[in-house]
């Protein structure tokens, strides 16, 4: 292709391709190559993780959150997927001529309340003012940084044929939330975001230490994604089993109705976590426990075959279907 496509955004396929070929051909590093959520650097024999995301939502106050709630978790959430303890975030912003200044303190407001929750602190950032029409109204750039723990080794390559799979909650949340704000669909009882950090999730996961052997937040391109970059990195196979899998039923419902798969959603607050089959049971029993972790769930496990599949209720399967692009454009 000889220009970016808006599906190059969609945390799928192609945004790997287009990752790999123009940006790890250039800046290729041992960090960058990894491909992780947050990099881990060792400085002065301290683990530290680093991580940076930009926000281009739309619309910029949905059901649940907002584009500053967004910055803030999702940044914290990718520092999480390697057992940091996030500590600090810088945050930028890119604001549109004429954009309400009621607006941006509603938002301002938000990221303060998110960083509380999450026991972060934004100590750096900076602001852009561009013309109309150039900006949609607000754009946010975050990086954070925290501490990985020294006996936590959380990692995408970690995953082992046997391993249990776990899903900390409902599937597809914020991809329908934004879905049906940008659309005026309405859900009884409504679809809100899952927006939120997971701090409490990863503090509780950390003390199974080895247990664990993956964690990885399903943002763009969904569950579906997330298990391909598993099954890829690590070199196992995937099954899920379809009846296990926890999703609100107006999701459900509605992903019928235009023909979406959940499994391609977004979520924004959820992680899927590869475990030691052993301690499984104990682990899904702790992350229930968590604010964010009521309808965690077991969903599969790894193998050896290199296949990621679905096991039906029928007690069939099939190749679960990879996100190629954009299912839902500007999701975060």
């Amino acid at each position: 292709m000889d220009v970016v496509l808006a599906s190059h955004g969609g945390g799928g396929k192609l945004t790997e391709g287009l990752i790999k070929e123009v940006f790890l051909n250039k800046f290729k590093n041992s960090f960058l190559n990894e491909m992780e959520d947050s990099a881990v650097l060792e400085i002065d024999f301290e683990r530290i993780a680093f991580t940076t995301d930009s926000y281009t939502v739309k619309p910029l106050f949905f059901p649940g959150g907002d584009i500053g709630r967004l910055a803030v978790c999702g940044t914290v959430n990718d520092l999480l997927m390697r057992g940091a303890k996030p500590l600090f975030l810088s945050a930028s912003f890119i604001i549109e001529e004429g954009f309400r200044i009621h607006d941006l303190n509603k938002i301002a407001s938000s990221m303060a309340k998110a960083c509380r929750e999450a026991g972060v602190e934004i100590v750096a950032g900076d602001t852009k003012v561009v013309a109309r029409g150039e900006a949609d109204g607000l754009f946010i750039n975050t990086a954070g940084v925290g501490l990985v723990p020294k006996d936590v080794n959380i990692s995408i390559k970690n995953a082992q044929p046997g391993d249990r799979i776990i899903i900390s909650g409902t599937i597809g949340d914020h991809g329908m939330a934004i879905l049906s704000s940008r659309n005026g669909f309405t859900f009884d009882p409504p679809v809100e975001s899952d927006c939120g950090p997971l701090v409490g999730i990863v503090d509780t996961l950390n003390k199974f230490k080895e247990a664990v052997r993956v964690l990885r937040d399903p943002t763009r391109g969904g569950v579906a994604e997330v298990l391909y970059n598993i099954s890829e990195a690590s070199g196992v196979g995937v099954e899920i089993h379809e009846e296990n899998l926890p999703v609100k039923p107006q999701v459900l419902s509605a992903c019928n109705m235009l023909g979406l798969d959940y499994l391609q959603l977004a979520n924004e607050g959820k992680l899927v976590a590869v475990v030691e089959s052993s301690a499984a049971d104990k682990i899904l029993k702790a992350i229930k426990n968590c604010k964010y972790g009521h309808d965690a769930a077991i969903i599969g496990t790894t193998n050896d075959t290199g296949q990621v599949t679905v096991r039906t209720p029928l007690g069939t399967s099939r190749i679960l279907s990879r996100p190629l692009g954009e299912l839902i454009p500007r999701i975060c």
